[in-house]
């Protein structure tokens, strides 16, 4: 995943791991995490300074106009967040697969760190900027974003 993260967006890749308590995110009616809720918290209390940042989980997370979502990311801001609890085969009755489960979370994690750098949604259908309302979605898109995407994070 680093490397086409590089790839992408031609910046040097740091891992870090924190503690993180998502009890305060969680939504006893919705069995799920609120995803704004926990943007903020990274956005203000991990590595506030740093270029951009993206939080790795592994619970169900949500926004409230829809049921789920696989990740998020503040447009034209430093920090996203990702979730694989919803890129797992096994949610869907499917057999467990690393390898997909890896290529889902490369595609999400790009993804979001498209929009730091201020892209929108695109209507490419193979651009790793294409929303991605079902798994399936991002099974469809490739890792890369397409031509137009790149050329406008080369005007930033």
């Amino acid at each position: 995943m680093v490397e086409a993260i590089i790839h992408e967006f031609q910046h040097p890749v740091v891992f870090k791991e924190y503690d993180f308590d998502l009890g305060n995110f969680y939504s006893p009616g919705r069995r799920q995490y609120d995803a704004n809720s926990i943007i903020k918290e990274v956005s203000n209390k991990i590595l506030p300074d740093s270029f951009k940042k993206i939080g790795l989980f592994r619970v169900d997370l949500f926004i409230p106009i829809l049921t789920y979502i696989f990740g998020q990311a503040i447009l034209n801001g430093n920090t996203g967040i990702v979730s694989i609890y919803r890129l797992r085969n096994e949610l869907y009755g499917l057999k467990k697969s690393k390898t997909v489960e890896s290529e889902r979370l490369k595609k999400v994690v790009i993804h979001e760190i498209g929009h730091m750098f201020g892209l929108i949604h695109c209507s490419n259908p193979i651009c790793v900027m294409r929303s991605s309302t079902y798994v399936e979605d991002i099974d469809q898109k490739s890792e890369n974003l397409c031509p137009k995407c790149k050329a406008e994070i080369r005007l930033i």
